[in-house]
C-alpha cells in the first residue's frame, strides 16, 4: 500500500520577491498576503485561474512548488473563490519547503503561460 502523499501547493511570485525570499530564507508574504493575514496558495487544479485572475500582464513571474508537510497546523484549507477550498498559511513560508521554481512567461496578449508542474530534471 502506498502512503498518502499530500498535494503540492503552488505560489506565484514576482522575480524580485523570489530573490528576496531566497536571500532571507523566509517569506512573510506578498503585499496582498500581508493585507489578508495569510499567504495564499493554490492547488494544481486552481492554478490556471489564479494566474489568469491575479497575474495577467505581470512580467517576471516565478512559480514555486511547495511541500505542505513541513508547514504543519499553520496551513489551513479555507473556503474562497466560488466556494472552493484554497490553502492558506498563517506563518512565514520557510525556503526549505520550496521544492522547485520555474519562470512563467506571458502569451502575446499578456496571460501567464504555466510551465509543466512536473519536477525539473
Amino acid at each position: 500500500m502506498t502512503p498518502h502523499r499530500p498535494r503540492l501547493l503552488y505560489k506565484i511570485l514576482g522575480a524580485a520577491e523570489w530573490q528576496g525570499f531566497r536571500v532571507a530564507g523566509l517569506f512573510d508574504g506578498s503585499e496582498v498576503d500581508r493585507r489578508d493575514g495569510f499567504i495564499h496558495f493554490s492547488y494544481a487544479d486552481q492554478l490556471a485561474e489564479t494566474a489568469r485572475k491575479h497575474f495577467s500582464g505581470r512580467l517576471d513571474l516565478v512559480l514555486l512548488a511547495v511541500d505542505p508537510a513541513p508547514l504543519g497546523a499553520a496551513l489551513r484549507d479555507e473556503v474562497s473563490r466560488g466556494g472552493a477550498l484554497f490553502p492558506h498559511l498563517y506563518a512565514p513560508l520557510p525556503l526549505a519547503a520550496v521544492l522547485w521554481d520555474k519562470p512563467i512567461p506571458l502569451d502575446p496578449v499578456g496571460r501567464p503561460v504555466l510551465p509543466s508542474l512536473d519536477a525539473p530534471d
